[in-house]
C-alpha cells in the first residue's frame, strides 16, 4: 500500500494511520519488534551494503537483515535503526566491519562442489613441481574451501609440498578467525573418508573432545587474509595459477561482478583456472573468461 506524504491516500489516510500501520507491519509471531524497522531503513541498509561490500540485498530480506542488526542496536544501547545508521555513517570506524559482518552468510562444507577438486588435482599434476603454484580462495569462509584445496594440494604432491602456496580471504573477520584456528565439530567432518580423516585431522582429546584439528602440515599451505573483492586493489599479487571463486558473486549485481572479474583476469596466467559456483555463469564477461564447463573458466585468450 502506498500512503502520500501529505497524509492523503486512496483510502484517506491520516498520520494516526501510517502510525499504526507501521507498528502492525513491525508485528511478528503474536508481538512487536524491539525496534522500529522502517522501508526506508531497510532501503538505507541496502543502499550501505551494496556501497562497502558490493552486496545486492533482496528486497525479501528484510526480516534476516531486522535479526542481525538488531543484535547490534543491543551492543551499543540504541534506540532504533535510524540512529545506528546515522551513527555508522557519521563515525564509521570499526562499526562498519561489524556492519558487513553481520550481513554476510557464510555457508561451507568441506569439499562443496566436489566435481571441482578432481579438475584442480589434474591441473596441479599438468603444472608439476617445476615452479611455485600459486592458488587464491577468495571466498574462504570459516576455513572449510581452503582446507579442502590443501589437502586436494597434499594428495596430489604430499604434505610436505612447498612450492605450493594457498592465499585464503573473505571479508568477514569473524569467519576468519574461525579459519585460522582450523579447529571443528566431528559432525562438520563426519562426511569425509575416514582415510582424509586420518591423514589430514587430529582428534580432540580431554577438553578438546568432540573436536577435530587441521594438522599443521595443511594449516602451514595456507595465509588468511582479510580482502574485499570491491578494493580497488588487492593484497593478492599475480600470477595466480587458480582462482577459487565460488558461491560469492550471486550476492553481487552484473556489473559488479564484471568489474571483479576484469581484476581477476590480469592476475592470472595464462593457463590459469577460475571456479565459480555451481549457479554462478559469467557469459556477460565472455570478453574475459571463457568457459570450460562445470563452472570451470579459463581467460578467453586462452588456448
Amino acid at each position: 500500500m502506498a500512503i502520500e506524504r501529505n497524509g492523503s491516500s486512496p483510502f484517506g489516510a491520516t498520520e494516526a494511520l501510517r502510525n499504526g500501520l507501521s507498528k502492525v507491519l513491525d508485528r511478528r509471531d503474536g508481538g512487536i519488534r524491539e525496534f522500529q524497522f522502517s522501508e526506508a531503513d531497510f532501503e538505507r541498509v541496502r543502499k550501505l551494503i551494496y556501497q562497502h561490500a558490493g552486496i545486492s540485498l533482496s528486497p525479501v530480506k528484510k526480516d534476516m537483515v531486522y535479526s542481525r542488526l538488531a543484535r547490534r542496536l543491543r551492543a551499543l544501547n540504541l534506540q532504533g535503526f535510524t540512529e545506528y545508521l546515522d551513527l555508522l555513517e557519521r563515525k564509521g570506524g570499526d562499526e562498519w566491519e561489524r556492519f558487513v559482518n553481520s550481513l554476510t552468510t557464510n555457508l561451507t562444507s568441506f569439499f562443496r562442489e566436489p566435481h571441482h577438486f578432481p579438475i584442480f588435482a589434474e591441473h596441479l599434476r599438468k603444472l608439476g613441481t617445476r615452479r611455485p603454484i600459486r592458488v587464491w580462495c577468495s571466498a574462504a569462509s570459516t576455513g572449510e574451501e581452503p582446507y579442502s584445496i590443501a589437502m586436494t594440494v597434499a594428495e596430489t604432491f604430499g604434505l610436505e609440498a612447498t612450492h605450493v602456496s594457498i592465499i585464503a580471504s573473505d571479508l568477514d573477520t569473524n569467519v576468519l578467525a574461525t579459519a585460522q584456528k582450523g579447529v571443528y565439530p566431528l559432525d562438520r567432518v563426519e562426511k569425509m573418508s575416514p582415510e582424509r580423516l586420518r591423514k589430514f585431522f587430529l582428534k580432540g582429546t580431554g577438553a578438546q573432545e568432540g573436536q577435530a584439528a587441521i594438522r599443521p602440515e595443511l594449516k602451514r599451505m595456507i595465509e588468511f587474509r582479510r580482502i574485499n573483492l570491491l578494493d580497488q586493489s588487492y593484497t593478492v599479487k599475480g600470477p595466480l595459477d587458480v582462482i577459487f571463486c565460488r558461491n560469492v558473486m550471486i550476492y553481487f549485481d552484473k556489473p559488479t561482478q564484471y568489474k571483479i572479474l576484469s581484476r581477476f583476469a590480469p592476475m592470472m596466467q595464462p593457463d590459469g583456472l577460475l571456479f565459480a559456483g555451481h549457479s554462478e555463469s559469467f557469459l556477460h564477461a565472455a570478453d574475459l573468461f571463457r568457459s570450460l564447463g562445470k563452472t570451470v573458466y579459463v581467460l578467453a585468450g586462452a588456448r
